[in-house]
């Protein structure tokens, strides 16, 4: 039951874009069509699940045993940058074709907050491993969805005729907080 709240929780009620405001350079950057959403957030799920696990796993039997916590913000970085940088490599030698479908984002992902303030929450409260990796997932669903929604959202305001002064990003984030205000709607579900 716990992985279940954790789950929903994740995905609706504390949304990492919509509700912390963790991810919103590519949440805004990206979001413009539902293809290159759908890319990112398909990345998204694989960085963070690994780098959740990476990153716990050094902070349990690494920084803590050596008492090095103050230097989790920097370990924690070039661990997701060199976790990016790996994957990257092993998915161009592995599968040129899905190397091909993500290859454009990986870079990207190296730069997402959400992919450290994920790894920093999951020491934060205190989670054991497969907890952790299940707020990773359920996070990185999350983030995927808001912005696939978003990125529908923007597509169809592309076809409608929008006053001058509000094209661009003054409509984009006009739009993107009334999508936090409809996922408010889930908070009294857990």
């Amino acid at each position: 039951m716990e992985y279940i709240l954790i789950f929903i929780s994740a995905i609706f009620v504390n949304n990492i874009v919509l509700s912390q405001f963790l991810g919103i350079c590519p949440f805004l950057g990206v979001s413009k069509k539902i293809d290159t959403a759908l890319g990112m957030s398909a990345a998204v799920v694989f960085v963070l699940t690994i780098a959740s696990i990476v990153t716990f796993l050094l902070q349990k039997y690494v920084l803590d045993v050596f008492n090095l916590g103050y230097l989790q913000t920097i370990t924690f970085i070039l661990v997701i940058a060199g976790l990016v940088q790996m994957v990257e490599i092993v998915l161009k030698k592995v599968s040129p074709a899905l190397y091909q479908a993500l290859g454009v984002f990986l870079p990207l992902i190296t730069t997402n907050c959400c992919i450290l303030g994920v790894a920093i929450l999951v020491i934060q409260k205190d989670f054991n491993l497969l907890t952790g990796v299940v707020y990773a997932v359920s996070t990185a669903l999350g983030f995927g969805l808001a912005l696939i929604l978003f990125a529908g959202i923007r597509e169809q305001m592309s076809l409608v005729r929008i006053p001058e002064g509000m094209r661009g990003t003054p409509i984009a984030l006009i739009t993107a907080g009334l999508l936090a205000m409809a996922f408010m709607g889930f908070s009294g579900i857990i």
